[in-house]
């Protein structure tokens, strides 16, 4: 190929990386990552066979069946993570407290590493925001008032607490409610 032809469209590859980039990008992806891999090596130390030549090396541990259950429970909070983001800081606490009950009872929270992994993914989770939808860009030549952004309410067009996203308690006085809620 030359400089002089043209750029081939992308193809799949390219649109699904895209795409799942896009994906990626609304839900606490890296949190969920994290807490699932964290309950895969706490759920993966006990039930280790570590061969060396010859000699098979097993370790079985009483924290076997604690083992199993903490190191599952993150796997599917890690999972929950990725599909229901809504539940994210639920997700987020609840991997932290059961990475921090995995240290006495699973081998010291598979090693501290699946500990702090699992620790680390609940901070991210409970952490996470979803972003701002983008916003279009005005074009450089365009009047504030023409296709751009929409013109500021001028002073006296303005309802106080009405126009301010955070007041959702609809006892302001612009709609007469004067701090009394109605019942119907």
């Amino acid at each position: 190929m030359s400089a002089e032809t043209p750029a081939a469209e992308p193809g799949q590859f390219t649109r699904r990386r895209l795409q799942f980039r896009a994906w990626r990008g609304t839900r606490p992806f890296w949190a969920g990552l994290f807490v699932m891999l964290g309950g895969f090596l706490i759920l993966y130390f006990p039930y280790a066979h570590l061969q060396l030549g010859h000699l098979t090396m097993t370790m079985g541990t009483p924290g076997g069946s604690s083992s199993l259950i903490i190191g599952g429970l993150l796997i599917v909070l890690g999972i929950i993570l990725w599909f229901q983001q809504h539940i994210r800081v639920f997700g987020g606490v609840a991997a932290i407290l059961l990475a921090l009950v995995s240290i006495p009872l699973s081998n010291i929270g598979g090693f501290i590493v699946g500990f702090l992994c699992a620790l680390t993914g609940g901070a991210m989770a409970v952490a996470w925001a979803p972003g701002a939808p983008a916003q279009p860009q005005p074009s450089a030549g365009a009047a504030p008032d023409q296709g751009g952004s929409p013109a500021a309410p001028r002073p006296e067009e303005r309802v106080y607490g009405l126009d301010e996203p955070n007041d959702l308690s609809g006892t302001n006085p612009a709609n007469g409610a004067n701090g009394r809620h109605s019942a119907g």
